[in-house]
């Protein structure tokens, strides 16, 4: 099967590019920026907000897992939200008609659901509360509206948590950063539960579902995806540290000592805008906020165990210590229109 990705550079898209070509498919990534650094698969350069780009590359293909969007909580206005998660969900579909591609699955997010205590399950409202979440979410109906089209339409909904592993730079790298320099500081308890996504168990369960379990599927199917059991933030932050052969630090900061200490953080951050690692945000986020999503109904659907997610994470502190502390991260957040 060839298999369209757009995004299909970035973090999620190279690793599902990975798992399906080893299943014998073939991929051709769409995305703003091209591989890293020696590898050798094929690569378009485009932009899902350009209409006749997507609908000339897509040409050929057989299905389109769709995985571009805008997606960071720094450096990207409202209106790019819209226009890459909502209208290049709207161009995806329409080149897929006009392309006659029956089968799509889209990434969305466990953020369609905002700030809803748990049990967050797939039968909970939405109630996003960002951008980002509005935009998936809105971008989610689309897609549903594209499966409408025709009885031949297919359309696999992953909304899965954060997703970690090797080759991902975000919140779980920098912790692991901050970890091995030394520059981590245990705030109250930690015994708040995060709910994560190890990246080789993300993959592999969407290949599972989407194409060797299709037929077994509606027209359009939403599924979370978390892996289980969650776990709290200090086994996180101890499973980093046994994983990097560090010992743990013997004291913690109380928590509202914390949040008095990132005032001035806070304070650059208002007048600036700059995404600093240190704010009475992040410090609530890890050491307080609970995220917890349940994803029973894909686990039953799944025929192979995932790997436990502390031994996710400790593939992803030896993929860090052999090489990946000292790789350039690339800005991949999308422009606004009109702005190169």
């Amino acid at each position: 099967m060839k298999i369209f990705l757009t995004g299909g550079t970035g973090f999620v898209g190279s690793a599902a590019c990975e798992h399906l070509e080893r299943a014998g498919h073939t991929c051709v990534a769409f995305d703003l920026h091209p591989f890293s650094k020696g590898v050798e698969r094929t690569f378009i350069h485009g932009d899902v907000r350009d209409l006749e780009k997507l609908i000339q590359a897509s040409k050929g293909a057989d299905a389109i897992l769709h995985l571009a969007a805008a997606h960071h909580d720094f450096g990207i206005d409202s209106q790019t939200f819209h226009d890459v998660n909502v209208v290049g969900t709207q161009n995806v579909c329409q080149a897929m008609t006009i392309n006659g591609i029956s089968r799509l699955c889209f990434y969305s997010t466990v953020a369609v659901y905002g700030e809803s205590p748990p049990p967050v399950s797939e039968s909970t409202p939405p109630r996003p509360v960002s951008d980002y979440g509005k935009t998936k979410l809105l971008a989610e109906l689309v897609c549903e509206e594209w499966s409408k089209e025709s009885s031949a339409h297919r359309c696999l909904v992953i909304r899965p948590t954060v997703i970690f592993g090797p080759n991902n730079f975000a919140n779980m790298y920098t912790l692991i950063r901050q970890i091995d320099g030394g520059r981590f500081l245990r705030v109250g308890r930690m015994d708040n539960f995060k709910s994560l996504a190890y990246i080789d168990n993300v993959v592999r369960a969407t290949e599972e579902l989407w194409i060797r379990k299709s037929d077994e599927r509606q027209p359009t199917e939403i599924y979370n995806y978390v892996d289980k059991p969650d776990l709290t933030s200090i086994e996180i932050v101890d499973t980093i540290y046994s994983a990097l052969g560090k010992r743990k630090p013997a004291l913690a900061i109380p928590y509202g000592l914390a949040r008095m200490m990132a005032i001035p953080f806070d304070l650059v951050i208002g007048v600036t805008g700059k995404n600093l690692p240190v704010s009475s945000a992040r410090i609530k986020k890890l050491a307080k906020s609970n995220t917890q999503f349940e994803s029973d109904r894909i686990h039953q659907l799944l025929s192979e165990k995932p790997v436990p997610l502390r031994d996710g994470i400790r593939e992803m502190v030896l993929w860090y210590r052999s090489g990946g502390k000292f790789q350039t991260v690339i800005n991949r957040r999308p422009s606004p229109l009109g702005v190169s």
